[in-house]
């Protein structure tokens, strides 16, 4: 699988941003299929950094409803990687 077709965009949320500050970890909503080990070697072939832990978490599409009409938002997949001490990624700094 192609490293830029397992991170499909990184998350940006309070939370999160909350949790990198703590942990040093960053998250990404991924292909449903990915494994953590694709995941792994995603980030550290993207980014060149180096990963020290990976968990992953899916995520079930809301129920919603407009009138009368009833829909579900699509299920996802998300995961939140721990990198390694000293290592940081660039596009979070910045935002």
């Amino acid at each position: 699988m192609n490293p830029h077709d397992v991170l499909i965009r990184p998350l940006l949320t309070e939370k999160i941003t909350a949790i990198r500050e703590m942990k040093n970890a960053i998250a990404f909503s991924v292909h449903r299929q990915a494994t953590r080990i694709d995941i792994r070697r995603a980030v550290e072939k993207v980014f060149s950094v180096k990963v020290a832990s990976v968990n992953v978490m899916n995520v079930r599409g809301k129920k919603k409803r407009q009138g009368r009409f009833t829909g579900k938002r699509s299920d996802w997949r998300k995961a939140f990687i721990t990198l390694k001490e000293g290592e940081k990624i660039e596009l979070y700094e910045s935002a």
